[in-house]
């Protein structure tokens, strides 16, 4: 039954704002899909003869590429003919998956790597339209299907995809995929990191097939002024998408909703309810979500929840919660190399829940979708953090481009999940002018695409006054965070965990507080006093004393110390301790609980 439907102007700015900058398909984890997963051919090109010529100039913008452009996949037409490389008598390699752990040559690889997959596709009805979907491939990447460029994407962590509708071929279609990893000083993340360069197409390949009209995308949330009330969008993408009925359905609630879209192909709406479920830790409730435009139609699973601030208070649903948290970086605590499975994803926030955690940081980039979904299943409120870390060229446009689209990839893909509830703009940069600029701007971004979510970001705490003994946050950007989150090491890189005892806090802000790292290495069964660096005993002495200090944090809303489980660092070199990894795990990377871990279960056990 069609109702009359009132859309308040705040959500119309919103989503009007939003639906004007999209590019690309969003919420594809639903779709039905035909996987290019699986073995692919491969070539190492460090010095990118594949790409360009002997005197550096790119093939593709040459009028004639050649037999040397990789990405033509070329044949010699006789024996005469002169190719030097193919594709078909190369090395394979598994996709998903990076090449550092599949390769023991290439472990240390920074540079361009290609990729060749070939594949029979038809197409199930007339007019339909198929996209090549990528779910993260770090970091460029340059996609040609059949020789022809589809696009280049930049940001290793988040998804993108083309239209290769007209270039597809019933038999022997070839997708080429150029994957450089290099590192630059310019980019996002930029030369510097404390965790591991994975390179190559580290997450899923896929081919989708939809209608000519499409659901492009769409955003359904609870209304942030209005807890009786799912507001959201739309949005169709074809030739004929203005003045087209859209329904939004949630059967639970029995909700039949029919909305027009307007000349953009937009139709935003507001559907009232008494008696929504609202999703929580306790109790995760998701609602089976359905969109249907003309021939296409999508499925979601969502819940519908409330998170704001009221002084010093996190509110989830308008009631106080304390975010039992860790941090987690996107590694599989088995297989060793990125993690992309929801098997990984179910391991790793096991573990988290074993803590007694109900909240997870997802440093220091966005991880894969399997995380939030499942997040959001088991009922863990999520960080997820955009890749601006430690120092970004700040005054550079390019580079913050590049930062201002993965953070808009990341929220186009996980803005329907209840789980994620705070957006993070970056992590340990140094206060500046151009940096404040840089980071507020990013800032105001997020506020127009998502208004129902909090957004932080992990600062540094600094002395009070020049009080060495005195803490407090005075970074300008403290000002612009709905959440104030800082990162603390007293007791490791600042003197010994008996330090803590020593130190007071200062904030003034009438924010709330999230301590957003904390920790000490230790290698999980080297054994000691508590004072000698690298034991279990060391780290677990820096946690009893760590959590007395921050008792003392009256706006303390919440930790996510550092880390749940070891992580491979070209920084960490210290033979027989660190071995190319980061040790400051709560559990090591095969998978043995350390000291601490046990010291923060019983924290979590007694906090409510």
């Amino acid at each position: 039954m069609k109702k009359y439907i009132v859309v308040t102007l705040f959500f119309h700015l919103v989503f009007s704002q939003l639906s004007a900058q999209e590019v690309g398909l969003n919420n594809l984890y639903n779709r039905p899909a035909t996987s290019l997963n699986g073995i692919w051919n491969y070539i190492v090109d460090p010095y990118e003869n594949g790409f360009y010529n002997y005197r550096y100039e790119p093939f593709e913008d040459m009028k004639i590429s050649g037999k040397g452009a990789y990405f033509t996949n070329a044949k010699p037409t006789d024996k005469s003919d002169l190719v030097e490389y193919d594709f078909d008598k190369s090395d394979t390699i598994r996709v998903p998956g990076d090449w550092n752990t599949q390769k023991e040559k290439l472990f240390y690889y920074e540079g361009t790597i290609w990729y060749k997959k070939s594949f029979d596709y038809h197409v199930t009805r007339p007019l339909n339209r198929v996209f090549v979907c990528f779910d993260a491939v770090y970091y460029e990447a340059d996609v040609y299907l059949n020789g022809k460029k589809l696009g280049k994407h930049t940001g290793g962590f988040t998804p993108f995809n083309f239209e290769v509708t007209n270039l597809l071929n019933e038999k022997d279609n070839f997708l080429i995929v150029k994957v450089d990893n290099k590192r630059k000083r310019e980019g996002v993340p930029t030369l510097n990191a404390d965790w591991w360069n994975y390179g190559g197409i580290t997450r899923d390949v896929s081919l989708v097939e939809l209608p000519e009209t499409l659901i492009q995308d769409y955003f359904i949330q609870l209304d942030p002024l209005n807890n009786t009330r799912i507001s959201g969008y739309v949005k169709l993408n074809g030739t004929t998408v203005n003045q087209q009925k859209v329904r939004v359905k949630i059967p639970e609630l029995n909700i039949d909703e029919e909305i027009l879209t307007d000349n953009d192909g937009t139709a935003s709406f507001a559907m009232n309810h008494e008696k929504i479920v609202y999703w929580s830790t306790e109790n995760p409730h998701l609602y089976e979500v359905r969109i249907q435009a003309k021939e296409d139609e999508i499925v979601d699973q969502i819940g519908f929840r409330s998170i704001k601030t009221l002084g010093t208070k996190i509110l989830l649903n308008d009631q106080p919660i304390f975010l039992k948290g860790i941090s987690i970086h996107e590694e599989s605590p088995f297989t060793g190399g990125r993690a992309h499975t929801m098997d990984d994803a179910k391991q790793l926030l096991g573990w988290a829940r074993e803590l007694g955690c109900n909240y997870v940081r997802l440093a220091h980039y966005p991880h894969n979708e399997n995380m939030v979904r499942l997040a959001d299943q088991m009922g863990i409120l999520v960080w997820e953090e955009n890749p601006v870390y430690w120092t970004i060229q700040w005054e550079n446009a390019e580079t913050y481009q590049n930062a201002e689209n993965q953070l808009k990839e990341l929220i186009g893909r996980d803005k329907n999940r209840a789980s994620v509830i705070i957006w993070s703009m970056a992590n340990e940069t140094p206060s500046g002018e151009a940096r404040n600029k840089f980071l507020t701007r990013l800032a105001e971004t997020t506020r127009s695409l998502d208004p129902t979510r909090l957004i932080s970001a992990a600062m540094e705490q600094s002395n009070f006054e020049g009080n060495p003994a005195i803490r407090t946050i005075s970074d300008p950007f403290a000002e612009v965070v709905d959440i104030l989150s800082f990162n603390e090491y007293i007791g490791w890189y600042e003197g010994l965990p008996e330090k803590c005892s020593e130190i007071h806090w200062k904030i003034d802000q009438n924010k709330p507080v999230i301590i957003s790292e904390f920790g000490a290495d230790a290698k999980f069964g080297f054994r000691g006093d508590s004072l000698s660096r690298w034991t279990e005993e060391y780290q677990e002495y820096l946690y009893v004393e760590t959590l007395k200090m921050i008792s003392g944090i009256s706006q303390l809303q919440g930790i996510s110390p550092w880390i749940l489980v070891d992580f491979r660092s070209p920084r960490r070199v210290l033979p027989g301790i660190q071995d190319g990894y980061n040790r400051k795990g709560l559990i090591s990377s095969e998978g043995n609980r350390k000291k601490a871990f046990y010291v923060l279960q019983h924290y979590y056990k007694d906090k409510k």
